[in-house]
Order: structure tokens, then C-alpha cells, then sequence
């Protein structure tokens, strides 16, 4: 069986994919495909999938032939790890510290291994998928109508407000506390995440086109 090995920022963004997503893990898992996620090392999250995953990656991926690892950390905030305050920025220097690992270890057919050594983002944070999550959203917060207070396409919030500050916002004006781990699962159990790939086509869709793509055998 193929595996895809997925690293996260934290518990809540574990628990959302694995609810967002479970139609698409079942399927895959079906067609012999295994995709798991899993925490960052403990400490500043985002600095080890940036630094620390890169390196583990390499043992994995030297060990495991069948095996993929993603790194998939929030862009926001900016410059964590090194400097970086988009994808394409973030990205590069992931794969700059993976190639850096692999030279240590001087590795032969690299670029095969480097194939297998995926780098995605949250943008700015999962809470993009929460606020795409519109509807589901609204019934969440017992809401009757929820006017859209956030940019469009939501992707496109900010590093100065990111989406998570503004669902923490949503959930104050009713009355209540946004806690990640608990609403963020809760909310995107609702939702269709091919609809949110559409709806977030900068990031999360590659992410999903990913792992629709892999091939059996």
C-alpha cells in the first residue's frame, strides 16, 4: 500500500482534514492508498515543518519507497523560519533545507527522492476553509444570515488579518468562543471539500488535486 505522510501545524488543523476530508481519505484508502496526518514536533510548529520536517522527510522517503511526505504549514505569520511572506517564497526555502538534507546524506538519484517531497500551505490559515465554509459557519454560530465581512476570494485575507482572527471575530460578536480544535472539525464535517478546493484554488486545491492524483501501484 502507498502512504502519504501529511505534517500539520497542530491538533486542529489534524482534526479539520481528517473531517473535511473523509470522503477522500475512505477512497483512497480503498483504492490502496493510506493518508495520514499528522502534528508538527512540538515547540514553534511552524518553524519545524519549515526546518525540522525537512530533514525527517529524507529518512522517511530513504526508508519508505512507496511513501510521500507533505509538509503543510499556515503562511501566516510571515518570515517564520526564514524569509518568506508568500507560497512561492515559503515553498522555495522548504525545499532549499530538504536539498540541504539530502546533500548531508549524500543521497544518489536525489531528484527521485525530491519527487516524493511535497511542500503545500494553509492561506493565510485553515480558518480560509472555516470562513469558505459559509453555511455551515452560520448554522454553527446559530445564526440566522451571516454577511460575508471578509474578503473574497478568501484566500485573498491578509498576513495584517488573517482568517483566523476574523472567524475569532465572527464568534464574538455571537456571544461565544472560537475554539479551534472543537469548531474547526465541527464546521468542516459539514462541508464538501471539493466545493472548498473551488472556493480556495490558490493553495488548498493543489493540495486536494494532490491527493486525488496519486497513482495505485
Amino acid at each position: 500500500m502507498k502512504r502519504v505522510v501529511v505534517y500539520v501545524e497542530g491538533p486542529s488543523d489534524k482534526a479539520a482534514m481528517e473531517a473535511l476530508l473523509k470522503p477522500l481519505l475512505r477512497q483512497r484508502r480503498q483504492q490502496g492508498i493510506a493518508i495520514d496526518f499528522f502534528d508538527a514536533p512540538a515547540g514553534d510548529r511552524k518553524k519545524s515543518l519549515l526546518l525540522k520536517i525537512p530533514h525527517r522527510a529524507v529518512n522517511i522517503l530513504c526508508n519508505q519507497p512507496a511513501t510521500f511526505v507533505v509538509t503543510m504549514p499556515d503562511l501566516y505569520p510571515r518570515n517564520r523560519g526564514f524569509p518568506h511572506k508568500t507560497y512561492e517564497e515559503l515553498a522555495n526555502g522548504v525545499l532549499k533545507n530538504f536539498r540541504r538534507a539530502v546533500q548531508r546524506k549524500r543521497i544518489p538519484n536525489n531528484g527521485r527522492l525530491e519527487e516524493r517531497f511535497k511542500v503545500f500551505c494553509f492561506k493565510h490559515d485553515l480558518e480560509a476553509l472555516v470562513l469558505a465554509s459559509r453555511d455551515a459557519l452560520r448554522i454553527r454560530l446559530e445564526a440566522t444570515s451571516l454577511p460575508i465581512t471578509w474578503t473574497l476570494p478568501v484566500e485573498n485575507q491578509n498576513h495584517d488579518q488573517p482568517p483566523k482572527r476574523v472567524v475569532e471575530d465572527l464568534f464574538r460578536q455571537h456571544r461565544q468562543r472560537y475554539r479551534d480544535t472543537v469548531d474547526a472539525p465541527l464546521i468542516l464535517s459539514g462541508s464538501d471539500y471539493q466545493g472548498l478546493a473551488e472556493a480556495c484554488p490558490q493553495c488548498f486545491k493543489p493540495f486536494v488535486e494532490f491527493l486525488s492524483s496519486i497513482k495505485v501501484g
